[in-house]
């Protein structure tokens, strides 16, 4: 959830900038000389809105309008295409998701939300709050290439750009461009159509680039940072499982989960994910360490049916269950309150006697840790440090320590350097993704309008000769469009906010 007292911050600083405004505009001493420097810095302020807008990035536009006009006309050409494509492909999309939502609504399958393309992002909901940095400085970057394209096509098509700007509205930063419409007009459809693709084109380039540099990124330091040695934890939550004085440390480096080797942060998912779906392992020990009297606690069933034999409520011993070894009588299971770690370390891991037998020349029985369903027993090695033991439900482990596949190859190199790399990259992908999706849908205010305008005035001016019935066609599409975009947005905020 959203921390109070951010919200509270947010609320009241709003309220403050709007209690000024209002208090300066009402001044009959200083409304002018206000107005006049709010003017003067192309500043505009209405309630948990502020709008900034600047003609000082021209002739930087204008510059790179001019530098090679052939490469630049393919290069916005194949914008073109590429809005084109996009705005069927969003429909679908949307369309798809909005199946997804529907299944996810009528079913408690985790699965299904979790395969969906296009999610509604809503800060301290399924945004961490931790991370908001991150998306804010992602949104605007995306925004601010988005708008890039714009002008640049505009001025190469010969459209003036009156200026360029930012805003803030509540908490969220964008950026726009201001074309001169008159220009606008009388150009062809297909010049109207390269300036409106350019935004969603360049998301859709922004999104490639960051892709390649988040696959890049372990050649881009691997003079700094090496990886494939291990996972490197870089954060523990307090009073997690994962923390206290055998667990782990930041700094430590995970090389392996029970057998499974961990090279990486992938590893380390793939292997909790198999250990929480496998049985159980054992490990082998020698009959001569069973002392007898392990043997004789009384077994008692769990309220779900397994079997548990400690009941002093030590948090050292462990009930382990085994076959009763050979020439003991009858083979049955035996259970025994047990020191775990003097049990468990340095023994080799099995699923039955025979696999004991195989591998130690000394008489062996493998023992299993008798615990709740979904509870597993896992040896965490971490060298030089002895196993970290963990007896939980394994996706716990997973959310109590954050780790990353780099190692810095010195000392005074920060752990969270590469983190912060991958984290920013992954932010600039979805968002500069999903602006292109949502700006090619078309939706009214978005830039899907203009662009099926565009392709209604330069496909059916020959087959639809009244203007007025292809402005009507258009209306019809676009109605659909805002629609269906409504219904995802409203159908995803409700499943993120009230489920």
């Amino acid at each position: 959830m959203v921390p109070v007292s951010l919200m509270v911050f947010v609320v009241a600083g709003w309220c403050v900038v709007y209690l000024t405004d209002t208090l300066l505009r009402s001044s009959a001493t200083h409304r002018i000389s206000y107005e006049s420097w709010l003017a003067s810095r192309g500043l505009m302020l209405s309630p948990f809105h502020v709008r900034w807008q600047t003609t000082m990035f021209n002739r930087l536009f204008a510059y790179c309008a001019r530098i090679n006009p052939r490469a630049l006309h393919l290069w916005f050409s194949s914008g073109l295409v590429f809005g084109v494509a996009a705005m069927l492909g969003s429909v679908l999309l949307l369309i798809r998701t909005l199946q997804q939502t529907y299944a996810q609504m009528t079913t408690d399958n985790p699965r299904i939300g979790a395969q969906q393309t296009l999610q509604v992002v809503v800060p301290g909901f399924n945004l961490p709050t931790s991370q908001l940095a991150y998306f804010f400085i992602a949104l605007l970057l995306s925004g601010l290439v988005h708008e890039l394209g714009h002008a640049v096509a505009a001025l190469r098509e010969q459209v003036r750009v009156n200026g360029f700007g930012m805003f803030v509205f509540v908490v969220y930063p964008g950026a726009f461009v201001d074309l001169f419409t008159t220009h606008l007009n009388l150009i062809s459809p297909a010049q109207q159509l390269r300036i409106f693709c350019a935004g969603v084109w360049h998301n859709f380039i922004l999104c490639l680039v960051a892709l390649a540099f988040l696959f890049l990124l372990p050649l881009f330091l691997f003079p700094v940072y090496s990886t494939g040695g291990g996972a490197l934890v870089t954060e523990v939550v307090q009073g997690s499982a994962a923390d206290g004085p055998r667990g782990l440390s930041v700094g430590d480096i995970v090389t392996g989960l029970e057998d499974c080797p961990v090279r990486g942060v992938e590893d380390w998912s793939s292997c909790l994910a198999h250990l929480a779906h496998a049985p159980q392992d054992g490990y082998c020990v020698p009959v001569a360490s069973l002392q007898p009297s392990w043997a004789h606690g009384r077994a008692f069933k769990r309220l779900d049916g397994t079997m548990d034999c400690c009941s002093n409520n030590s948090l050292t011993d462990l009930c382990f269950s085994y076959m009763k070894p050979p020439g003991r009588g009858v083979r049955e299971r035996e259970f025994a309150c047990m020191p775990v770690r003097k049990m468990v370390t340095g023994t080799r891991a099995c699923r039955g006697d025979d696999d004991c037998a195989a591998h130690s020349h000394a008489a062996s029985v493998c023992v299993t840790p008798s615990l709740e369903n979904q509870t597993r027993f896992i040896r965490v090695t971490h060298p030089p440090n002895t196993h970290m033991l963990f007896v939980g439900y394994p996706p716990h482990l997973q959310y109590a320590v954050s780790l990353t596949n780099f190692v810095p190859r010195f000392g005074f190199l920060h752990l969270d350097l590469p983190v912060f790399l991958e984290t920013f990259c992954k932010y600039v992908v979805s968002l500069s993704g999903a602006l292109a999706v949502v700006n090619s849908v078309p939706c009214f205010a978005l830039d899907g309008q203009w662009m099926l305008n565009a392709l209604l005035e330069a496909t059916l001016v020959t087959v639809v000769t009244d203007r007025g019935k292809r402005e009507l066609i258009g209306f019809f599409l676009l109605l659909g469009g805002s629609a269906l975009l409504a219904a995802n947005m409203a159908l995803g905020l409700w499943m993120v906010t009230a489920r």
